[in-house]
C-alpha cells in the first residue's frame, strides 16, 4: 500500500463501481476513436460479465474505501494481456494507473501485451513511458488475431504495445 492506495483483487461486490469507472473514464474516447466504434455506454454490463467469464481478472486501486481505478489481466498461455485499464478522471495523473500496471506485471513472468485505440495517444504514451514499445503493423495484426476477440474494424483502428520481455523474445527469435 502506497500513499493510502491499496491494490487489491476486484470482488463481485465491486462490479457496479468497476463498470462506472470504465464507462466514466472511457468518455475520453468520445470523438477520438472512429465514430462507428463508439457506443453509450461504452461497455455495457453484459459485456463486462462476458469479459470476466472469459478469464479477465481485475485488480482495483482503492483509497479510503473508494475504488479509483481498475486493470484487467488475461492469461493467454504464452502471454498476459492487459485489458480494460481505466482510472476515474478525477484520480488520473496521481499514479494510480502506474501502480496497477506494476502490480499486474509483478504477478507474472510472462510477456505482457496491451491493445488500445491508435487514436488514444494518451494511452499509448502512458505505456511507452513505462517501458512498452509499439509493435510493427505486421506483428500487431498477428497478435490481435491470435489473442484478442475483437471485430476487424476495431483491429484496424488499434495498436499493440509489448513489454521488454516480449520484445526480447522477438529479438532472440530474429537472431536465430
Amino acid at each position: 500500500m502506497m500513499n493510502g492506495v491499496l491494490i487489491r483483487k476486484i470482488q463481485e461486490a465491486d462490479f457496479a463501481a468497476m463498470l462506472a469507472i470504465i464507462n466514466d473514464a472511457a468518455q475520453t474516447y468520445r470523438g477520438v476513436i472512429p465514430a462507428d466504434r463508439w457506443r453509450e455506454p461504452y461497455m455495457p454490463s453484459d459485456e463486462l460479465v462476458k469479459e470476466i467469464a472469459d478469464g479477465v481478472l481485475f485488480w482495483g486501486a482503492e483509497q479510503d474505501g473508494c475504488l479509483l481505478g481498475v486493470m484487467g489481466m488475461q492469461d493467454k498461455g504464452e502471454v498476459i494481456l492487459i485489458r480494460h485499464a481505466y482510472v476515474l478522471p478525477s484520480a488520473q495523473g496521481g499514479g494510480i494507473g502506474t501502480r496497477l500496471l506494476r502490480h499486474v506485471a509483478d504477478l507474472t513472468s510472462k510477456p505482457i501485451l496491451v491493445g488500445t485505440w491508435a487514436a488514444a495517444i494518451w494511452a499509448i504514451e502512458f505505456y511507452r513511458r513505462r517501458g512498452f514499445t509499439l509493435v510493427s503493423q505486421q506483428h500487431k495484426d498477428i497478435l490481435l488475431h491470435k489473442y484478442w476477440s475483437i471485430p476487424e474494424r476495431q483491429m484496424a483502428a488499434s495498436v499493440v504495445l509489448a513489454d521488454i520481455c516480449w520484445m526480447k523474445t522477438q529479438n532472440d527469435l530474429a537472431e536465430n
